[in-house]
């Protein structure tokens, strides 16, 4: 797969969105009913990647805003999080970007386009970020984990092994100059 072979940009209020289909209704569902509503309300910003090849959309991905909390039950998880973070930096809350949804039309799964997705989406926010942002949040379905994992995210407890999504994160701090 060559990136040169897609083109990428923002949705906005009269993007005409293409052919697409993951195989998944809430996804669907999202760029064809939601991510518009989103984006009006100021919630969350939708992007496209779409194939030169066919004119279709083969992903599209959306970035809200987020944070890190503190909470009392997850010290071992926090006391990670503030090890990685100079002593005078350390708060009780650390900003973040949440991928709210990632989906890749399943005429192109297994062929690495949601890896390069994240790395453009670190790009995004380690090159010319305009605010501050440490970290990358996701809820992730299950059958994702092993995506997600693969790509650097960490859960952020145990405490929701059991649950339809399993909230991840991934440190920026990383890949900061």
């Amino acid at each position: 797969m060559n990136i040169s072979d897609f083109s990428f940009y923002k949705l906005s209020g009269n993007t005409a969105i293409k052919q697409f289909n993951c195989n998944d209704k809430d996804l669907n569902d999202f760029i064809y009913d939601d991510a518009k509503n989103y984006l009006t309300e100021l919630m969350a910003v939708t992007y496209i990647i779409e194939s030169k090849r066919n004119d279709q959309t083969a992903a599209y991905f959306s970035l809200l805003n987020d944070k890190i909390t503190y909470n009392q039950e997850e010290k071992n998880f926090w006391n990670k999080i503030n090890r990685s973070i100079s002593n005078n930096k350390r708060r009780k809350h650390y900003p973040a970007v949440k991928i709210g949804r990632l989906a890749i039309d399943h005429n192109y799964t297994g062929q690495g386009l949601g890896t390069k997705i994240i790395k453009l989406i670190i790009s995004m926010f380690t090159q010319g970020n305009r605010t501050g942002c440490r970290f990358l949040t996701v809820d992730a379905y299950h059958n994702a984990i092993p995506f997600y994992q693969a790509c650097g995210f960490a859960f952020f407890s145990n405490k929701d092994a059991g649950d339809a999504t399993r909230l991840m994160y991934y440190d920026l701090k990383r890949f900061s100059l």
